[in-house]
Parts: C-alpha cells; sequence; structure tokens
C-alpha cells in the first residue's frame, strides 16, 4: 500500500487559478475536472467521494433533510451511519486488513469506523454559552490537540469571524496525525476558500484568501511529500456569482400551503400542520409535500417562478441520482444567478429568534448569511464585544448580530451548470494515476483507492514549497 493524503480545498476552480496560487499550480499540468454530484453541497460530495454512489444510493441529499420519524428539519448532523453505503475504509481493509484511515474533518466524523476521526463539535454549557472545540477519535486526541494547537477555533471556522485560522489548525492537525500515526489514508478538509466565496463571488476581491490558502497548501504538500506520501488535490464544487435569493416558504405562505405557530410574537414553521414546506440549502431546495394533491399544483407553481430553473417530481429525480426516500416530493433547482433562502416570514419584526443568530442547528435550512454582521446595526463590534463581554462574566446572553439580507450574498452552489466557476478539480502528486477526461464524482473513491493500491511508479517531480524557493 502507499500511504495516500487527499487534501479537499473547498470551492477550488481552474477559474481560480493564476499568479496567487503558485504552489496548486505545480500540480495543474496534469489534473482534470470533476463533474460534480447533485447537490453539489459537502456533505452530499463528501459521502458520494467516500462510496462512491450517488444520493440516492447512500442517502444523503442535501446538508440536511426533514427527518419524517422525528418531524423535525435537521442540517449538519455528525453520526457516520446516515451514510447508508459502505465506505473507502470499508474497501480498502477488505483489501488489506492493516490499511488505517484518518477522516480529519470531512463530514460525519462520528459514530465511524475510521481509525481517527476529528470533528468541529462545540461544548453546549447548561447556563447557554457555546464554547469552541472538537470531538476527536480516539478521545484522549482532543485533549492532545487542545494543548499543542489550542482550542479548535470554531468562530473562525464559521461566520462573520471566519478566516484562514481554522483551516491552519486543521492542517495542523493533520501534520501532528501523520507524525504520530502514519495512517494509510489521510482525508484533510480545508474550508477557507468557501467563506469568502460565498461572501464576495469568485469574482470578488479573493486574492489574499487565494494566497493564504495556497500557502498553507504548499506547506501540506512538501511536509507529506518529504514523508513519502501520495497527495490528491480535489475540491467538492465550484462556487458561481450569484444576484437573486429566491424564496420557497414564502411562496408557499402565500399559497396557504404553510402553518406557522406564533410564540411571543415570533413565527415558526410547524411542519406537520403545514401542506407543504421547503427545505433550502443552497441552489437546491428539498419541498416536502404532506398533502400529496398538491404535488401538480406545487410543481405548476415553482415552475413559473423566476430563479427556478428545474422541478423534479417523483422519477424525475432519478435523472440527479435524488430518488430517496429523504428526498422531498418536488425538488427545485436554481438557475445559475439565483440561491434559495429558507426564509419565511414577511415581517423582520416576527422572525424567529435565531434568524439573526449563527445557529446552525434550528435553521430550516442552509443560512450564508451567518456570514454577515447585521447591517442595520449601527455599531456590530461594540454589540459583539459587548455580548462576549457577557459571557465571559457567566452571564446568559444572545448573540443575535447576524443579517437577513439576503442581497449581501454574492456566491452560491448546488447545481452544476458546466461553467468553470461551477467546475470542481482534482489534481495529483501521482499524475499517471490521473484520467485526461472528465471525471464524475462517483469515480473519485475508486482514483483514490488507485493511489492507495497502484504500483506504479512516481512520474511528477516532489513538490517545492514556492515560498521556500
Amino acid at each position: 500500500m502507499h500511504r495516500t493524503v487527499v487534501l479537499n480545498v473547498v470551492g477550488l476552480t481552474r477559474a481560480l487559478l493564476g499568479e496567487h496560487t503558485p504552489n496548486i499550480n505545480q500540480l495543474a499540468a496534469r489534473s482534470t475536472t470533476i463533474k460534480p454530484v447533485t447537490p453539489a453541497v459537502t456533505c452530499s460530495a463528501q459521502a458520494t467521494y467516500l462510496t462512491g454512489k450517488q444520493p440516492s444510493e447512500h442517502g444523503i441529499v442535501a446538508n440536511g433533510w426533514y427527518f419524517r420519524e422525528q418531524n423535525e428539519v435537521w442540517l449538519w448532523r455528525q453520526s457516520n451511519k446516515l451514510i447508508q453505503a459502505p465506505k473507502i475504509w470499508d474497501m480498502a481493509r477488505a483489501r488489506d486488513k492493516s490499511f488505517t484511515c484518518s477522516n480529519t474533518f470531512w463530514w460525519y466524523a462520528m459514530a465511524t469506523d475510521a481509525d481517527y476521526t476529528l470533528t468541529p463539535r462545540p461544548l453546549y454549557c447548561a447556563d447557554g454559552r457555546k464554547l469552541p472545540d472538537c470531538y476527536t477519535y480516539p478521545l484522549e486526541l482532543r485533549e492532545t490537540l487542545s494543548k499543542k494547537l489550542g482550542k479548535f477555533p470554531l468562530f473562525n471556522f464559521w461566520g462573520p469571524a471566519t478566516s484562514i485560522k481554522s483551516s491552519r489548525w486543521i492542517a495542523d492537525a493533520a501534520m501532528h496525525i501523520e507524525a504520530e500515526h502514519q495512517p494509510t489514508l489521510q482525508l484533510v478538509y480545508l474550508p477557507h476558500l468557501d467563506y469568502i466565496l460565498q461572501k464576495v463571488g469568485p469574482e470578488g476581491d479573493i486574492a489574499q484568501d487565494l494566497a493564504e490558502i495556497d500557502d498553507l497548501v504548499g506547506e501540506l504538500l512538501t511536509y507529506f511529500s518529504k514523508r513519502d506520501c501520495r497527495v490528491m488535490l480535489l475540491s467538492e464544487y465550484g462556487i458561481v456569482p450569484v444576484s437573486r435569493p429566491v424564496h420557497p416558504n414564502r411562496i408557499l405562505r402565500d399559497a396557504g400551503k404553510l402553518s406557522l405557530k406564533v410564540d411571543l410574537g415570533r413565527e415558526y414553521l410547524d411542519f406537520h400542520t403545514s401542506r407543504a414546506f421547503a427545505m433550502s440549502d443552497h441552489q437546491i431546495a428539498h419541498i416536502y409535500v404532506q398533502a400529496h394533491e398538491d404535488i401538480a399544483e406545487l410543481k405548476t407553481l415553482f415552475a413559473n417562478t423566476e430563479g427556478v430553473a428545474k422541478v423534479l417530481e417523483g422519477a424525475e429525480r432519478a435523472e440527479y441520482g435524488l430518488d430517496h426516500e429523504r428526498a422531498g416530493e418536488l425538488v427545485l433547482l436554481a438557475e445559475p444567478d439565483s440561491w434559495f433562502t429558507y426564509y419565511y416570514w414577511q415581517d423582520d419584526t416576527r422572525a424567529p429568534d435565531f434568524a439573526h443568530q449563527v445557529e446552525i442547528h434550528r435553521k430550516p435550512g442552509f443560512d450564508p448569511c451567518e456570514l454577515f454582521l447585521d447591517p442595520k446595526l449601527k455599531f456590530p463590534k461594540l454589540k459583539v464585544a459587548r455580548r462576549l463581554a457577557q459571557k465571559k462574566m457567566g452571564m446568559r446572553y444572545v448573540l443575535d448580530v447576524i443579517s437577513t439580507d439576503p442581497m449581501q450574498v454574492k456566491g452560491s452552489h448546488g447545481v452544476y451548470d458546466g461553467t468553470d466557476h461551477s467546475t470542481p478539480v482534482l489534481m495529483s502528486t501521482q499524475a499517471n494515476l490521473i484520467p485526461e477526461h472528465q471525471i464524475h464524482a462517483t469515480d473519485v473513491c475508486d482514483l483514490i483507492l488507485q493511489h492507495i493500491f497502484s504500483d506504479e511508479p512516481q512520474t511528477t517531480p516532489e513538490p517545492e514549497h514556492a515560498t521556500d524557493a
């Protein structure tokens, strides 16, 4: 077996390569592109890469879905048991029992058979505080990394304060795992570009961010290559420019299909009593239709909605690998310049209490506006400082500083339109194992296995860290 590292540089496309990416450019001479899975979102893409299956087979139909038996919409669950197909470590162990794997921040990292695992996992205290932390297996690895690297910088991982710090911490953890355990396969998640691309779009001012992630990749390429590891670099999806938010739940509300429970003057979706509701995730939305006699009406309604490219019903979902019981009765695909919000309120004063918070587990859909401070606040940083002071004093606090203005979002993903911006890349230090033609996302699993088990010799020189030249 050949020890292999897979660097997942989220959002990277050929359109972003250039003067700011000298280290990544070293691998670009022999590379290919990936036709992404639908939806091209984190959980679905990673599950496909690790199983070689479509969502219709592995069951990860988005970053979250309506858990029908629980009557709840949940995003960002962490149990690996939700993936309904064998994973790459199962396949590799069947070939060689000595195979080991480290899942270094790829998703669904808990309750897993990987040998080592790390994933973001804040501490939720009884007094309401949320403290930055992570989960690891073995459990003692968390304490070791916290002493060596400091606590995982959760608030730099997602939210208005996102920065290179979270990817830096993950990279340092990956090098620690390699130094201490030498896994056969290490899966390393580097999310830095994802945030800036959603905030300003791929054509915005991203030079600094490209340079930061390139420098980090260069360091990892040098480190792992010197330790005789084969290194693959890939991305899950590309991020396209967007300018039009679409609000499926507000459309359903206007059509009389949505049911709302009012608590303390604020509105909350009631899933069971709604005739239909949407779980929105970037450029895809699952419409769960409780009253099946409404399906034809709703399909026509959304087919005539600006910003909606396609409405998939029943067996039509199979063409996109989404015919699974977890999927909505209807699935909306956005036009390239559009994306779907989860918003359902019509008066901001009646928005749910979590709308202005970074609250990824309570919102019934993905919310990229969590990357922005509320522009209506006169002194947002002062309010953040006040809330953090309350936190340090042990007082209850609500960090309600997040924007609900969807026009601020300039980049999104989820639907592949064939453009350079929407097309993820695949590169490798083992260039002879990279096909010249575009591959499908379902082929990635087999290519990783080829890197581990193929004895073909290396055909590219050891990469040098460009900043060391």
